[in-house]
């Protein structure tokens, strides 16, 4: 099983990762070039890409609770 984090914010030379175990910091270095906050990362055995996909849904779905809380304003 891959094991997925969200990028939560870089301080430094480190990337700050969400996953659902905690928190980790990771070395940037290690890490696919052009990562940014809110990116998906899934690590596998070998690898660690980006899941455009899962970024897409989060902001759609952070887009749509926002809608709902602002919508009565």
């Amino acid at each position: 099983m891959n094991k997925r984090g969200i990028i939560d914010r870089f301080e430094g030379e480190w990337a700050v990762l969400e996953f659902e175990t905690g928190m980790e910091d990771i070395l940037k270095t290690t890490l696919p070039k052009n990562i940014n906050v809110g990116d998906v990362l899934v690590f596998g055995d070998t690898t660690i890409t980006i899941d455009t996909d899962a970024r897409k849904q989060r902001e759609a779905e952070i887009d749509r609770l926002a809608d709902e809380l602002f919508e009565d304003e």
